[in-house]
């Protein structure tokens, strides 16, 4: 994607008003899931990284509730802003602007430390997750969502844009298919490597289904994607549109629309 955290903070902080509302459930799905699988309990200290729209933050509030204490942290300022607001109803509840490489917390400070679809856009997943277990006590959980298996139909659609891409934008870690991300173990030995214990993951699809092909091009507009059309100059966009509304034709169900299938990985570990 973009060429570093603050590159990526730009991207998301155009996409912010957008972010997951143009009628595709996605991040949401994948947010229930991680929370599901980190058994969160009331009164437990909840941190996300990376927290967006707060699709994972809403609902480790929930969990925890109001005897707990939930932080989101984000690079990008929009969707602090905005995460802030929908949020502002819970006292239980802090978004702030931060890096998550270095959020600023006390070590041992949180009992549950989430991160969705966040860890492939650091330069040294490694190093980031040693500071994010450094956050646990004793006993806390942390789990990060990461992408497996494609649907060739997506890396189709992808590989439109491969032509117009700078270098740095043509590294695959965030689709899941090289890397330390290439596979389960890749990312468990991440965890491990971060001195975690009972590393393990759960996989689980979630579908995108979009109406046409105009809904597909909003929701490429829409979330982190919008960083590869930005790559594309703006003179190519209609060709390039075009060329989608091919793509959507050729795999379109007989409905006219079109699922685009996707393996997520859950990696889980627990501190010491």
């Amino acid at each position: 994607m973009a060429t570093s955290p603050e590159g990526v903070a730009g991207v998301f902080d155009r996409v912010a008003g957008t972010y997951d509302d143009v009628g595709v459930p996605w991040f949401r799905p994948i947010a229930q899931a991680l929370v599901d699988e980190l058994d969160v309990r009331p009164g437990e200290r909840v941190v996300d990284l990376g927290c967006g729209r707060g699709a994972v933050l809403s609902l480790l509030a929930a969990a925890t509730g109001p005897t707990g204490d939930a932080l989101g942290v984000d690079l990008a300022p929009r969707m602090v802003e905005l995460t802030a607001r929908d949020l502002a109803h819970l006292p239980h509840v802090r978004v702030r602007v931060a890096d998550v490489r270095d959020p600023g917390l006390p070590p041992g400070s949180a009992d549950v430390v989430a991160a969705s679809l966040v860890l492939f856009f650091l330069p040294d997943p490694g190093a980031a997750l040693r500071t994010w277990a450094g956050l646990l006590a004793p006993g806390g959980r942390l789990g990060v969502t990461t992408f497996s298996r494609q649907d060739p139909r997506w890396q189709e659609l992808d590989e439109l844009f491969t032509p117009y891409l700078p270098q740095q934008m043509l590294d695959a870690r965030a689709s899941g298919r090289r890397g330390p991300f290439g596979s389960d173990d890749g990312v468990e030995d991440l965890l491990r490597g971060a001195g975690l214990a009972g590393v393990r993951t759960v996989r689980f699809p979630v579908q995108a289904v979009m109406d046409d092909a105009e809904h597909v091009l909003r929701w490429t507009w829409s979330h982190g994607q919008r960083a590869m059309w930005e790559a594309v100059p703006p003179q190519e966009h209609e060709a390039l549109r075009d060329r989608v509304r091919q793509l959507v034709a050729r795999c379109a169900d007989p409905d006219g629309r079109v699922r685009f299938d996707q393996d997520v990985r859950i990696t889980l570990g627990r501190a010491a």
